[in-house]
């Protein structure tokens, strides 16, 4: 039985495992290849294709293929049809789960247990999507953990090729620049000698590599519009061409200074040529918010840029030169590249993976001994507070403030409202802002069964806890009677048992290649 770290990105996914001495290695899927194209190709015969042919599919019937998935995370449906079908987020992304498990397993054996990745900046929704995810795909979601934390992860525990996992008898401060095909992070970890902290996080869950292929898509088609008076954006098949030939564009001005464009539509081809300056100048801004990202985290964690020792790109969009650049010139650290930026993320949840299972005795206990004693902590990544009234105002009363070290749980006291009120209502939020409508809105949950006659005014003890890997519990103690109330959350959009359950047994039932 084998343990499985899935890095599930928005555009590629990677899967990584540990060998008998606790050593991360990436898994090739069934085609040979360490990364899995993010797409889902919906066949007429009921079954599904994952993967780079989902991909080429794309180009001939895109009204059957799913991709950018994990940026509907935490929604209630995907957003436009597969297939002519409504999907959830889950559902979709359980297929690409289904599919790198059953080819993960036809090299390692079956599949005890997996950690999925997820973009630090995550709230609470979803993080949750992402596990429900893995549970439609009927895997055993161990844990979750964030995406740079995985990476900072793997590196401290691979750096030097060692035989055995290490960290560093030093410690040091790593500063993780995050950047994926969907979503950015930016983290300080503090990396020592089997202790492993970090100490802030900041992200934008809509920025991405996918970004910088739409500006290019964009230039390219304002160009032909400028010579033909047609746009080619008018056709779903043309579109797909043109984010497949922005992809390669940027993927070809990562290496060389010059490359070409072509747009074919309405029976009119034109070539444009294109340069890596003018590729820059397009994607400026984009890069500025990731370096304004970058300032905000240090800031955050009362830092100055001489207390970091390190900085580690991580993520395929960083092969992006003027990602490199930018990050020396502004930490002046020449970022570190040892480490492959598309596989590090799968193997440090790999790793994360042995940690769980050699604190928790699963496996036999010659089995990643060397991570027995390692201790991770973590901090959330947004503060999490519940609703309240302020005179006329609801805001965000807030319990556990951004970058407090978890797990964490917090009290205060609440009054009730009216005389004789038998039930309170908690909405939770995540969020830095005073007002509670532009806060994140994680769910609401309602302690019942108050005793009779309750003055107004009486108090209510909210507990609000943050577990390790960011998921949210509430828990409340009527303090007139001192009897204890555990509060489900009700997280709207969500699955719930019912939906998982269908869910499951369509993806179990599901054909996919």
């Amino acid at each position: 039985m084998s343990l499985i770290g899935i890095d599930l990105g928005t555009t590629f996914c990677a899967v990584a495992s540990l060998d008998e001495r606790g050593r991360p290695f990436t898994v090739p899927n069934s085609d040979g290849e360490v990364l899995t194209p993010s797409a889902i190709y919906l066949a007429p015969d009921g079954s599904a294709v994952v993967g780079a042919a989902a991909l080429d599919m794309a180009l001939e019937q895109p009204g059957r293929v799913a991709t950018l998935v994990k940026r509907r995370m935490g929604r209630p449906d995907f957003g436009v049809p597969v297939a002519g079908r409504e999907f959830r987020p889950e559902t979709l992304s359980a297929v690409i789960l289904k599919k790198l498990a059953q080819d993960a397993a036809a090299q390692l054996g079956p599949i005890s247990g997996c950690v999925i990745t997820v973009p630090a900046y995550f709230d609470d929704t979803r993080r949750k999507a992402t596990m429900d995810a893995g549970r439609v795909a009927g895997l055993n979601v161990i844990d979750i953990i964030d995406e740079p934390s995985a990476a900072a992860l793997a590196y401290s525990a691979e750096g030097g090729g060692r035989n055995v996992p290490e960290f560093p008898a030093e410690s040091e401060t790593v500063l993780v620049y995050d950047l994926g095909g969907g979503t950015f992070d930016v983290t300080l970890v503090k990396l020592a000698k089997k202790r492993f902290q970090v100490l802030a996080i900041e992200g934008d869950v809509r920025l991405g590599g996918r970004d910088w292929d739409e500006r290019l898509v964009n230039w390219a088609a304002d160009k032909f519009v400028q010579q033909c008076h047609e746009d080619p954006r008018s056709d779903p098949q043309t579109v797909a061409h043109l984010y497949a030939t922005a992809e390669r564009a940027k993927r070809t001005l990562s290496k060389v200074e010059q490359t070409s464009f072509t747009v074919s539509h309405g029976g009119y081809k034109f070539t444009f040529p294109l340069s890596r300056t003018e590729f820059e100048a397009a994607t400026r801004d984009l890069l500025l918010r990731t370096r304004l990202t970058t300032q905000a985290v240090l800031k955050q964690a009362n830092l100055t840029w001489g207390d970091v020792s390190k900085a580690l790109l991580v993520g395929g969009s960083t092969h992006m030169p003027a990602c490199g650049r930018m990050l020396a010139e502004l930490t002046g650290i020449e970022p570190d590249r040892g480490l492959a930026v598309s596989e590090v993320v799968a193997r440090g949840a790999a790793v994360h993976a042995g940690i769980a299972a050699s604190k928790s005795g699963a496996g036999p206990a010659s089995e990643y001994r060397e991570l027995a004693d390692v201790m991770e902590v973590s901090v959330n990544a947004h503060s999490l507070g519940v609703e309240a009234r302020a005179g006329a105002e609801r805001v965000s009363d807030k319990l556990i403030p951004k970058n407090t070290q978890l797990p964490a749980s917090v009290s205060r006291v609440y009054f009730t409202v009216a005389h004789n009120q038998t039930r309170v209502r908690v909405r939770v939020l995540q969020g830095e802002a005073q007002q509670a409508e532009a806060c994140i809105p994680v769910g609401e949950c309602w302690i019942d069964g108050l005793p009779p006659d309750l003055p107004k005014g009486s108090p209510v003890r909210v507990t609000c806890g943050v577990a390790a890997n960011g998921r949210i519990e509430v828990t409340a103690t009527d303090e007139t009677s001192g009897r204890a109330v555990t509060a489900a959350i009700h997280r709207p959009g969500g699955l719930s048992d019912d939906d998982l359950a269908r869910a499951r047994e369509w993806v179990g039932a599901l054909r996919v290649q």
